[in-house]
Protein backbone atom coordinates (compact mmCIF):
# COMPACT_ATOMS: atom_id res chain seq x y z
CA UNK A 1 0.00 0.00 0.00
CA UNK A 2 1.34 3.62 -1.04
CA UNK A 3 0.61 6.39 1.30
CA UNK A 4 0.23 9.90 -0.25
CA UNK A 5 2.74 12.87 1.55
CA UNK A 6 0.63 15.67 1.14
CA UNK A 7 3.78 18.25 1.59
CA UNK A 8 7.22 17.49 0.85
CA UNK A 9 10.58 18.94 0.22
CA UNK A 10 12.27 15.30 -1.01
CA UNK A 11 12.75 15.05 -4.78
CA UNK A 12 13.20 11.00 -4.08
CA UNK A 13 9.47 10.75 -2.96
CA UNK A 14 7.17 10.37 -6.22
CA UNK A 15 3.84 9.48 -4.28
CA UNK A 16 2.82 13.09 -2.97
CA UNK A 17 3.19 16.42 -3.45
CA UNK A 18 6.60 18.52 -3.98
CA UNK A 19 6.99 22.07 -2.61
CA UNK A 20 9.13 23.69 -5.71
CA UNK A 21 11.81 26.36 -4.00
CA UNK A 22 11.92 29.71 -5.46
CA UNK A 23 13.59 30.18 -8.84
CA UNK A 24 13.67 25.67 -9.73
CA UNK A 25 12.61 23.75 -12.16
CA UNK A 26 9.54 22.31 -12.17
CA UNK A 27 10.32 18.59 -11.63
CA UNK A 28 8.87 15.25 -13.73
CA UNK A 29 5.90 14.55 -10.88
CA UNK A 30 3.49 16.24 -8.79
CA UNK A 31 4.50 19.73 -7.36
CA UNK A 32 2.92 22.56 -6.06
CA UNK A 33 4.12 26.24 -6.90
CA UNK A 34 4.33 29.58 -4.97
CA UNK A 35 6.27 32.17 -3.46
CA UNK A 36 6.58 31.57 0.34
CA UNK A 37 6.82 34.64 2.93
CA UNK A 38 10.35 34.15 3.04
CA UNK A 39 11.64 33.75 -0.32
CA UNK A 40 9.62 37.45 -1.10
CA UNK A 41 11.94 39.56 -2.72
CA UNK A 42 10.63 43.09 -2.91
CA UNK A 43 13.02 44.50 -5.20
CA UNK A 44 12.74 41.94 -7.66
CA UNK A 45 8.56 41.08 -7.27
CA UNK A 46 8.24 41.07 -11.36
CA UNK A 47 10.98 38.27 -12.11
CA UNK A 48 9.55 35.85 -8.87
CA UNK A 49 5.72 35.98 -10.65
CA UNK A 50 7.68 35.70 -13.89
CA UNK A 51 8.94 32.30 -12.39
CA UNK A 52 6.05 31.36 -10.62
CA UNK A 53 3.21 31.93 -13.95
CA UNK A 54 5.72 30.48 -16.62
CA UNK A 55 6.84 27.19 -14.37
CA UNK A 56 3.04 25.47 -14.04
CA UNK A 57 2.73 22.31 -16.12
CA UNK A 58 0.45 19.23 -15.82
CA UNK A 59 2.13 17.78 -12.75
CA UNK A 60 1.35 21.06 -10.66
CA UNK A 61 -1.32 20.27 -7.97
CA UNK A 62 -1.34 23.08 -6.24
CA UNK A 63 -0.24 26.90 -5.26
CA UNK A 64 2.00 26.96 -2.29
CA UNK A 65 3.16 27.28 -0.05
CA UNK A 66 2.54 30.67 -0.07
CA UNK A 67 1.06 32.54 3.12
CA UNK A 68 1.83 34.81 6.00
CA UNK A 69 4.74 34.77 8.38
CA UNK A 70 4.86 37.24 11.64
CA UNK A 71 8.58 35.89 11.82
CA UNK A 72 9.88 36.86 8.30
CA UNK A 73 11.44 40.46 7.64
CA UNK A 74 9.22 41.42 4.69
CA UNK A 75 6.58 43.51 5.58
CA UNK A 76 3.15 42.09 6.15
CA UNK A 77 1.46 44.36 3.95
CA UNK A 78 3.98 43.07 1.23
CA UNK A 79 3.23 39.33 2.15
CA UNK A 80 -0.47 40.13 2.03
CA UNK A 81 -0.29 41.39 -1.49
CA UNK A 82 1.73 38.82 -2.62
CA UNK A 83 -0.39 35.93 -0.66
CA UNK A 84 -3.52 38.09 -2.28
CA UNK A 85 -2.19 37.64 -5.82
CA UNK A 86 -1.49 33.85 -5.50
CA UNK A 87 -4.66 33.24 -4.53
CA UNK A 88 -6.54 34.95 -7.33
CA UNK A 89 -4.17 32.91 -9.99
CA UNK A 90 -5.26 30.01 -7.86
CA UNK A 91 -8.51 30.76 -8.42
CA UNK A 92 -8.11 31.56 -12.38
CA UNK A 93 -6.13 27.97 -12.95
CA UNK A 94 -8.42 26.37 -10.24
CA UNK A 95 -5.85 24.75 -8.04
CA UNK A 96 -6.19 24.29 -4.30
CA UNK A 97 -3.72 26.41 -1.96
CA UNK A 98 -0.93 25.61 0.21
CA UNK A 99 -0.51 27.51 3.10
CA UNK A 100 2.09 28.34 5.27
CA UNK A 101 1.18 30.26 8.68
CA UNK A 102 3.10 31.27 11.67
CA UNK A 103 1.12 33.64 13.94
CA UNK A 104 -1.46 35.05 11.74
CA UNK A 105 -4.15 32.74 11.21
CA UNK A 106 -6.99 34.93 12.04
CA UNK A 107 -5.43 37.55 8.69
CA UNK A 108 -5.33 34.07 6.79
CA UNK A 109 -8.77 33.61 7.86
CA UNK A 110 -9.47 36.79 6.42
CA UNK A 111 -8.41 36.26 3.22
CA UNK A 112 -10.61 33.14 2.67
CA UNK A 113 -12.97 35.48 1.34
CA UNK A 114 -11.32 36.17 -2.02
CA UNK A 115 -10.93 32.06 -2.55
CA UNK A 116 -12.80 30.03 -4.74
CA UNK A 117 -10.83 26.83 -4.12
CA UNK A 118 -9.79 24.68 -1.25
CA UNK A 119 -7.26 26.39 1.57
CA UNK A 120 -5.48 23.93 3.24
CA UNK A 121 -3.12 24.67 6.03
CA UNK A 122 0.01 22.84 6.20
CA UNK A 123 1.90 21.17 9.31
CA UNK A 124 -0.40 22.15 11.43
CA UNK A 125 0.28 22.49 14.77
CA UNK A 126 -1.37 25.12 16.98
CA UNK A 127 -4.30 25.27 19.20
CA UNK A 128 -7.04 23.63 19.57
CA UNK A 129 -9.34 26.40 18.68
CA UNK A 130 -7.19 27.64 16.17
CA UNK A 131 -7.77 24.28 14.29
CA UNK A 132 -11.86 24.96 14.88
CA UNK A 133 -11.70 28.24 13.61
CA UNK A 134 -10.04 26.63 10.41
CA UNK A 135 -12.38 24.24 10.28
CA UNK A 136 -15.08 26.49 10.82
CA UNK A 137 -14.45 28.25 7.79
CA UNK A 138 -14.15 25.33 5.74
CA UNK A 139 -10.14 25.15 5.51
CA UNK A 140 -8.29 21.36 5.76
CA UNK A 141 -5.63 20.64 7.93
CA UNK A 142 -2.30 19.00 7.00
CA UNK A 143 -0.72 17.33 9.76
CA UNK A 144 3.35 16.23 10.03
CA UNK A 145 5.39 14.28 12.51
CA UNK A 146 4.30 16.22 15.15
CA UNK A 147 1.33 13.48 15.50
CA UNK A 148 3.98 10.74 16.78
CA UNK A 149 4.73 12.50 19.74
CA UNK A 150 2.40 15.62 20.27
CA UNK A 151 -0.60 15.08 22.97
CA UNK A 152 -2.73 18.22 22.12
CA UNK A 153 -1.79 17.55 18.32
CA UNK A 154 -3.62 13.87 18.93
CA UNK A 155 -6.32 15.39 20.86
CA UNK A 156 -7.29 18.05 17.95
CA UNK A 157 -6.85 14.69 15.06
CA UNK A 158 -9.51 13.86 17.10
CA UNK A 159 -11.81 16.12 16.35
CA UNK A 160 -10.57 16.74 13.05
CA UNK A 161 -13.22 15.69 10.79
CA UNK A 162 -11.34 13.10 8.46
CA UNK A 163 -12.71 14.20 5.33
CA UNK A 164 -10.93 17.30 6.36
CA UNK A 165 -7.54 15.86 7.04
CA UNK A 166 -4.15 15.56 4.92
CA UNK A 167 -0.88 13.95 6.50
CA UNK A 168 2.81 15.16 5.61
CA UNK A 169 6.12 14.70 5.98
CA UNK A 170 7.55 18.09 4.93
CA UNK A 171 11.49 19.17 5.80
CA UNK A 172 11.31 16.11 8.49
CA UNK A 173 13.10 12.70 7.02
CA UNK A 174 10.76 9.98 8.51
CA UNK A 175 8.63 6.85 6.81
CA UNK A 176 5.44 8.76 6.50
CA UNK A 177 4.49 5.03 6.68
CA UNK A 178 4.47 5.72 10.40
CA UNK A 179 2.35 8.68 10.57
CA UNK A 180 -0.61 6.63 8.80
CA UNK A 181 -0.25 3.81 11.05
CA UNK A 182 -0.81 6.61 14.20
CA UNK A 183 -3.75 8.48 13.22
CA UNK A 184 -5.41 5.39 11.75
CA UNK A 185 -5.14 4.27 15.71
CA UNK A 186 -6.09 8.16 16.82
CA UNK A 187 -8.81 8.03 14.54
CA UNK A 188 -10.41 4.70 15.53
CA UNK A 189 -10.12 3.16 11.65
CA UNK A 190 -8.19 0.80 9.95
CA UNK A 191 -4.77 2.31 7.56
CA UNK A 192 -6.57 0.79 4.10
CA UNK A 193 -10.11 3.25 5.24
CA UNK A 194 -7.55 6.39 6.47
CA UNK A 195 -5.33 5.78 3.11
CA UNK A 196 -8.93 5.48 0.85
CA UNK A 197 -10.16 8.68 2.79
CA UNK A 198 -6.99 10.84 2.14
CA UNK A 199 -7.62 9.90 -1.19
CA UNK A 200 -10.52 11.16 -1.62
CA UNK A 201 -10.06 14.14 0.15
CA UNK A 202 -7.48 14.83 -2.20
CA UNK A 203 -9.71 14.26 -5.45
CA UNK A 204 -11.80 16.58 -3.56
CA UNK A 205 -9.90 19.54 -3.78
CA UNK A 206 -8.33 18.92 -6.83
CA UNK A 207 -12.16 19.30 -8.30
CA UNK A 208 -12.56 22.38 -6.14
Amino acid sequence: MEFFDFHHHKKNITNGIYNLDIETAPTDFTYSIGIHPKDINVDDLESQFDWFHSNMNENCFAIGECGLDSLVQTDQSIQEKVFLKQIKFANDVKKPIIIHCVRKFYEVISFKKYAERPLIIHGFNKKQNIAEDLLKNNFYLSFGKAVLYNLSLQNILKITPLNRIFLESDNDDFDIKTLYQKVSEIKGISLENLNKQISENLETIKNG
